[in-house]
């Protein structure tokens, strides 16, 4: 199945102007237009901007990866053209934060604004304007794949009866095995920690400020594993890289000085600033997260091996005992049932759940309760963090197997994956219907290329 929608516009679109590093064709080519589509063009700089984007992220680029972008290109052109003849409108707010975002994440990669614009070549202003336009250009692009994918209607259980009585078996989606669980879940004691790693950060600026190194103490001590061999030098970044509250102390801080202590999610912080330049700033800080002993573990074990004997004794149910004792918000509220925060499924997957919730429950039967664990809370699930440590039992409620998919117990699945073929199809005539009418001019240069829609082949110029 050709993954064309909305796909294409992030791919094609995303072009960082002209690249320092275009491919020299024969002849010693640098750029030049390849391709007209009715009054957009495309030219060797875009392809070639595309195809450092990829090297970047570990792709090999070969002559196919250029023929793949000029295609992916040339049907972008095509819903841009007509998003401009249905007067698609754009968010200047939602572009001018994307292209914000793009400058922040550049600078921090090359160090700044000098390195930015040694990197590409341009000065920022010009960047800006550029990105600005590719911005809006992509944005029209996907509102216009969208509104033509929206014509198809919802799935009606007819659809998908009559899609399951013609369809090859083997196309019909798998649907993995699933888990449904309760969990009754205790923390350690969180002040008690937070109020220890206070005092040790409190020790640590008391020697800085009598006198010994910042980078030698953040070497030894500090918790952020990237930074600590550097001393705990940061870089010169954005500040909206880092939390508010980390952003806002460094930002406060003369260079040399020492902040006092910080809370972020990832932990407790002291900060020293080396250098600060507009809204960017290069610091230094040892991060100390809260530890937990082995006695706060033993006493939530306690605790919770003493619910899970009552729970098997029928002194009481898993239900209420998790309305009563468990501190998880999220669930105790329901007895305890577990959800998926993003989607608000019931049901997991092996590969959404926790490396150790799944080493609790795989040997158990339907309605087994765990023995104790440590596991991790979903609080970092956003942010690329492990979460915060809880212990918990969890009850085993029900194993739906792996099968494949039926209208019985599928039929959400299944009526996504018809409309999705659907929407497919519908944006497949589009493209073919336009490259028919469009006026499309291609340089011959490209002429070998294997182009997945037939209808290119004669839309190149005579050389």
């Amino acid at each position: 199945m050709r993954k064309t929608f909305i796909v294409l516009a992030v791919a094609a679109l995303s072009c960082l102007g002209t690249s320092a590093f275009a491919q020299r064709y024969n002849g010693g080519l640098i750029d030049k237009i390849v391709a007209v589509v009715g009054g957009e063009m495309v030219s060797l700089a875009d392809i070639e901007s595309e195809v450092q984007m990829m090297r970047a992220q570990g792709m090999a680029s070969d002559r196919n990866m250029r023929c793949e972008i000029l295609e992916q290109m040339l049907e972008s052109k095509l819903f841009l053209m007509q998003a401009r003849i249905d007067s698609l409108s754009i968010s200047s707010d939602m572009v001018e934060n994307q292209l914000n975002s793009r400058i922040d994440q550049y600078r921090s990669y090359f160090g700044g604004e000098e390195g930015l614009e040694e990197y590409f070549g341009k000065p920022l202003y010009r960047l800006r304007e550029e990105w600005r336009q590719q911005l809006e250009d992509m944005s029209l692009t996907q509102q216009e794949q969208s509104n033509i994918a929206e014509t198809v209607p919802e799935m009606t259980p007819y659809d998908v009866k009559q899609y399951l009585d013609t369809v090859d078996v083997n196309r019909l989606p798998v649907v993995p095995i699933k888990y449904q669980m309760s969990q009754i879940c205790i923390y350690p004691d969180r002040e008690a920690a937070a109020l220890a790693v206070k005092e040790r950060l409190l020790a640590l600026r008391e020697r800085i400020i009598n006198g010994e190194k910042f980078a030698t103490l953040a070497r030894m001590y500090s918790e952020d594993p990237g930074s600590a061999r550097r001393g705990g030098e940061l870089g010169m970044v954005s500040k909206s890289v880092y939390w508010p509250a980390f952003s806002d102390a460094a930002m406060a801080l003369r260079p040399g000085t020492i902040s006092q202590i910080v809370e972020t999610p990832d932990g407790f912080h002291i900060i020293e600033v080396l250098e600060k330049k507009g809204d960017m700033f290069n610091a230094r800080h040892i991060l100390l997260k809260p530890q937990y002993t082995q006695e706060d573990q033993d006493k939530a074990f306690k605790t919770l091996d003493s619910l899970r004997t009552e729970i098997m004794n029928k002194a009481v149910t898993f239900e209420l005992a998790a309305r009563f004792y468990s501190e998880d918000p999220a669930t105790r509220t329901n007895g305890g049932q577990m959800s998926d925060p993003n989607t608000g499924s019931s049901y997991f997957e092996i590969d959404q759940l926790k490396p150790q919730d799944y080493a609790a429950i795989s040997d158990l039967e339907v309605g087994d309760i765990s023995v104790p664990i440590a596991s991790r809370d979903n609080e970092g699930l956003n942010q690329d963090r492990e979460g915060n440590l809880v212990f918990k039992i969890i009850r085993l409620d029900k194993i739906l197997p792996a099968h494949t998919a039926t209208f019985e117990n599928d039929f959400t699945d299944l009526a996504a994956q018809v409309r999705y073929e659907k929407q497919m199809k519908v944006i497949d005539k589009f493209i073919d219907g336009k490259i028919d009418e469009t006026y499309i001019v291609l340089d011959p240069m490209f002429k070998d290329c294997e182009f997945n829609r037939s209808g290119w082949a004669s839309k190149f110029r005579e050389e």
